[in-house]
């Protein structure tokens, strides 16, 4: 059959107030672009002439500017899950505006299905190919686009051809069965297959096709800093000496990263160990850093749900398609995040933390305990079914005023009993067959900043007896103090 091609201001109006609307992409990666922007404009027309139009936004984590902040700009979101990392939409979720509901990625295909978010009325999607026969190739981003294709009533397609339509293959696609059906899922290394290279969509429903040629958002990384090589080298020394004993086989196992600059920083490091073997990538989101090891020889093959690299990378990879075809797949989240599947294979993770207490319970998600950042994403997904559950901070910010060890979390999202290891630039605590007063002593020592050892350890003298010695008056003082001083050095014990 032949679709329909408009122009994304057309797509846009068979988006209605109200609707549900899923979204395909991974980060920014594999994200429509154009309708997003549409859509926010049109909301904006409807405003001025006095009709209300907001949407429910569903997404596979995190996108681009031009769909979650341009939506945000035009206060055209009611309702946002499950993941964001946009300053204006962080900015309404945070005033109350938005509707946001901060969830476990692995989670959010097989909750929409069994329609606990109501009726998905429409799916905006990427692609790099979409046939007569609704075989639909995706672009560097899968996310929830099974799930929503099906469950749609309406699909748009933004066909982009900066993804060439020989990247066909680069996707394993499938959607299991919802329980009780549910049986294994049959991947038993990274480079297992389940599914298909492409979404399987019915063509009936593909109301606009719009053809686009736009490239991802891309905010690039920053160059590596004393306290973000640090970081990265204490890991590898970690896992370097787990291997030396035993603990981790020499053969080793794959590795899990999370998003961001520590996380590119962290796998680069890794790499460039001759202690660790060229190894394998079980993770969401596949980064700059993940690329160069492949070509280096170190990373011998990468799963992911995202290939979110920069322009240059990204380019680079297609150039040299015949070299990167078999050592890259995406999955979706469903599977990228699978916790069966991520303890079957062993894998080795590493995330960031926003803070962490003595007790090693992380807050990844909420600044002093109310104010969202972006959300907990796939971290829960993995460190609670991982072989190692690594966390990576640096030990201040805010040029030392702010102290990321404190005696206790504002807001926990990962509890003691899921944290193995924590890790800043001065040290690492192994935390595995610790009591909590020991993990206490350790992350003082190994882990804080010197500035803030002193104070903590006061904290930790006056804490009651127990188990897990907590003083109650004073668990909040570091938080207390950065309201009142702007200091967290100025906690008071």
């Amino acid at each position: 059959m032949s679709y329909p091609i408009m122009t994304a201001e057309e797509a846009a109006r068979l988006v209605h107030d109200g609707d549900q609307v899923g979204f395909s992409g991974f980060t920014p990666a594999g994200c429509p672009k154009v309708v997003p922007q549409a859509i926010a404009h049109y909301a904006e027309e409807e405003h001025a002439a006095g009709r209300p139009f907001r949407i429910g936004v569903f997404t596979g984590a995190s996108t681009g500017d031009r769909l979650d902040g341009a939506l945000a700009r035009a206060h055209a979101i009611k309702f946002r899950a499950p993941y964001q990392s946009n300053k204006d939409l962080r900015a309404e979720i945070n005033s109350g505006e938005v509707a946001y509901c901060d969830m476990h990625l692995s989670q959010l295909a097989q909750e929409m299905r069994a329609g606990f978010f109501g009726k998905i009325h429409v799916a905006i999607v990427e692609a790099a190919e979409l046939t007569e026969d609704g075989q639909l190739v995706p672009t560097t981003g899968v996310g929830i686009l099974p799930t929503i294709c099906r469950l749609a009533d309406r699909i748009i397609v933004e066909i982009n051809d900066r993804h060439p339509a020989k990247i066909r293959g680069l996707h394993d696609i499938a959607e299991p069965l919802d329980p009780p059906a549910r049986r294994e899922l049959p991947i038993y290394k990274p480079s297992d297959r389940v599914g298909k290279p492409y979404v399987q969509l019915d063509p009936k429903k593909v109301v606009a096709v719009v053809k686009t040629s736009e490239p991802n958002d891309d905010g690039g990384f920053a160059p590596l800093d004393e306290v973000t090589q640090a970081i990265g080298d204490n890991v590898t020394k970690f896992l370097e000496e787990e291997i030396r004993t035993g603990r981790i086989p020499r053969e080793f196992l794959p590795l899990q990263s999370g998003v961001g600059n520590i996380a590119n920083a962290v796998l680069a490091s890794v790499g460039k160990s001759p202690k660790i073997p060229p190894f394998e990538v079980y993770t969401e989101v596949i980064q700059d850093a993940v690329i160069g090891l492949m070509k280096e020889g170190r990373v011998k093959f990468a799963s992911g749900c995202s290939l979110s690299v920069s322009r240059n990378v990204i380019l680079d990879i297609y150039q040299n398609w015949d070299f990167f075809k078999d050592k890259l797949l995406l999955r979706p989240e469903e599977y990228s995040n699978n916790p069966g599947i991520v303890r079957r294979l062993g894998v080795i993770t590493m995330n960031t933390a926003l803070e962490a207490d003595i007790y090693g319970n992380i807050n990844s998600t909420h600044v002093l305990g109310t104010k969202m950042m972006n959300g907990i994403g796939g971290s829960g997904d993995f460190t609670r079914n991982g072989y190692i559950s690594i966390f990576t901070t640096p030990s201040t910010a805010k040029g030392g005023a702010i102290s990321a060890i404190v005696p206790m979390v504002s807001h926990v999202d990962h509890s003691e009993h899921s944290v193995k290891v924590l890790i800043t630039e001065y040290g690492i605590a192994d935390l595995r067959g610790l009591s909590p007063r020991q993990r206490a002593e350790r992350i003082i020592e190994n882990c804080a900043h010197p500035d803030y050892r002193p104070l903590l350890r006061a904290y930790l003298a006056q804490a009651s007896e127990g188990q897990t010695p907590v003083c109650l008056e004073k668990a909040f003082a570091f938080h207390k103090a950065f309201a009142e001083t702007k200091d967290m050095r100025q906690a008071k014990f």
